[in-house]
């Protein structure tokens, strides 16, 4: 019975030893404050993103997954580059189909240029 209680109060020693080594034992903390994660490689600010870039990011992973600020983060400049060049293929668009429907009026006084030169 002697060591059984000799046991219980080591244990509530060692216990109460790692719990104040971890919380700290007054102002200054033992452990250092951990820095977050963050995207180490993020998407280029000076040029527009391409794939590789993509396949090259690596999100930070919190305690309950990823990073909420920081996916967002990512996806509202993925969703800002894509608004811009879908904008930019509308524009490139519409301008070729402006230009096809000038290009035969021109294919046809052309014709009829030519027509006249050669009588």
């Amino acid at each position: 019975m002697l060591v059984f209680w000799f046991l219980l109060i080591a244990l509530v020693v060692v216990v109460a030893a790692v719990t104040l080594a971890v919380v700290g034992g007054g102002s200054e903390a033992v452990l250092p404050e951990a820095e977050p994660d963050r995207v180490a490689d993020a998407l280029p600010e000076s040029r527009p993103v391409v794939r590789a870039d993509i396949d090259a990011l690596r999100l930070p992973v919190g305690p309950r997954g990823y990073r909420m600020a920081e996916v967002d983060d990512v996806l509202e400049r993925l969703a800002a580059e894509l608004a811009e060049r879908d904008a930019r293929i509308e524009e490139l668009t519409a301008a070729v189909a402006h230009g096809r429907a000038q290009a035969p009026d021109a294919a046809v006084d052309l014709h009829k240029d030519a027509g006249r030169e050669e009588r």
